[in-house]
């Protein structure tokens, strides 16, 4: 076996840049849904938290777990929030390990984008929005469980190797 790399197929180029993804999931419903976006930014975090209230029309308080990416921090997404009853939830920096979300959309890395070759960003968004129908439908499928052990397992050795984590000492 050889220590090289995985090779990027002769057509890889990222000709037409690339997509952010905001991924949401519902605790309560154990439902993922998202929105693809040319761009991180605070107005395409705010498109997305409008997505996470309009499942729930209600007007019941909604806690939101964040990550501290400066794009979920705007003015306009805080003063939003206390409008709508959102509570905002940040996580620590570098503790991608804290948020619960990680562990199911993990799965996505692998069922979606690892080894793909997708036409185009609509492919891409296309397939991304099957996966996610597929998952919520068969949210209990064994491979789906599976993934997601695989995925908090690597999240939680990723705390260890992150800045000011604890190194293995040599016996």
């Amino acid at each position: 076996m050889t220590n090289h790399p995985d090779r990027l197929p002769a057509n890889y180029h990222k000709l037409h840049g690339v997509r952010q993804f905001h991924g949401c999931y519902s605790f309560g419903d154990d439902t993922l849904w998202g929105v693809v976006h040319q761009q991180k930014s605070a107005a395409n975090s705010l498109a997305a938290l409008k997505s996470i209230r309009a499942k729930r029309p209600d007007g019941a308080p909604i806690y939101v777990i964040l990550d501290n990416l400066s794009a979920h921090k705007g003015t306009a997404i805080r003063q939003w929030a206390v409008r709508n009853k959102v509570e905002l939830c940040f996580t620590p920096t570098y503790a991608s390990w804290a948020n619960p979300i990680e562990a199911h959309f993990g799965p996505l890395r692998t069922f979606v984008i690892a080894g793909s070759d997708h036409q185009n960003h609509v492919a891409l968004g296309r397939h991304l929005h099957q996966y996610l129908r597929w998952r919520n439908a068969n949210a209990r499928h064994p491979d789906v469980l599976a993934a997601q052990r695989r995925e908090r397992a690597r999240v939680r050795s990723e705390r260890q190797q992150r800045w000011g984590g604890q190194t293995a000492q040599a016996a």
